[in-house]
């Protein structure tokens, strides 16, 4: 389960919870593994992300509405296709995001490949900026390290944590097998939060349900 206190914090990283029930998540995902061919769009899209495969549990809502250019502006999400193949996962965000006193926004199991890495880049967006970006690990025997501005961590399997997305970043699998994390997104509510930006005139906090 998650835990609101940090158990270790740095400039751009936030351990929120380790040893968390994964076998579950496990049995359900090794179930789907289907899924992971059903929706290519992330990996053909994003370059920085060729290197993955993924199945979207919340997306961002479709159409967009009038006025934003891309879905990084968009702080409205919804239910995939997928979600449905997967609650626990699911079930999981929803009560993490709750434990936090938080909203859920965006979900996404993502794999990254054997030998391969997510390159460097920044979540930029009006989206983005006001929300914690958590990474549950579902699979990483030799951990997963993640770097984040100057500093790298290795997430090890079942911890939880929360990252500084706005600064660069990336990712590296140098193992011989996939690397599994369960991703998403919280909007805190106000004065909350571990790695968001403050709300501007220009960048308003969205309304918090």
């Amino acid at each position: 389960m998650a835990k609101h206190k940090a158990e270790n914090a740095s400039l751009n990283f936030t351990r929120i919870a380790g040893r968390m029930e994964i076998a579950p998540l496990l049995e359900e995902l090794d179930a789907g593994s289907e899924m992971w061919s059903k929706d290519t769009s992330r990996q053909r899209k994003v370059r920085c992300q060729r290197h993955t495969r993924n199945i979207f549990l919340r997306a961002p809502l479709k159409p967009l509405p009038p006025g934003a250019k891309n879905a990084n502006d968009v702080h409205e999400s919804r239910l995939a296709p997928a979600a449905a193949r997967f609650p626990l996962a699911l079930a999981l965000c929803e009560r993490t995001a709750a434990e936090l006193k938080a909203e859920l926004g965006r979900a996404t199991l993502v794999a990254l490949l054997p030998n391969c890495q997510v390159y460097p880049h920044v979540d930029v967006g009006a989206y983005y900026r006001v929300r914690d970006r958590l990474h549950l690990v579902l699979r990483s025997p030799q951990g997963s390290s993640l770097t984040a501005g100057d500093e790298t961590v290795v997430m090890r399997e079942g911890e939880l944590w929360a990252f500084d997305n706005k600064v660069r970043h990336f990712a590296e699998n140098p193992s011989s097998e996939p690397r599994i994390h369960l991703i998403f997104d919280v909007l805190p509510g106000p004065g909350r939060g571990f790695h968001v930006l403050p709300a501007t005139p220009e960048n308003p906090l969205p309304s918090f349900h």
